[in-house]
């Protein structure tokens, strides 16, 4: 197993789960690689930048959402390009 800096902060956090949004290939986006404290503060964030990318928001969004475990892994909550941008 890869040391993962993420696995002992999740473990000091306790039952804390953090949010993260990921690219269509489901990999931590390239852009908006960060942590967030709930899923709605995620999608927001995604969102902003969909639009700020000139982007029809009628359109599948190509982001998904992710939330930590307490193991420290990341399991899948919205997986990307499947739901409309105005979509919550």
């Amino acid at each position: 197993m890869a040391f993962s800096p993420f696995r002992r902060s999740a473990s000091a956090a306790g039952s804390q789960r953090l949010y993260r949004l990921v690219d269509r290939q489901c990999a931590p986006h390239p852009v908006l690689d960060d942590h967030f404290e709930s899923m709605d503060a995620a999608w927001e964030a995604a969102l902003s930048w969909w639009e700020e990318q000139a982007c029809a928001v009628e359109q599948p969004i190509e982001i998904g959402i992710e939330v930590s475990t307490p193991r420290g892994d990341w399991r899948t909550l919205r997986y990307p390009g499947g739901w409309p941008g105005l979509m919550h």
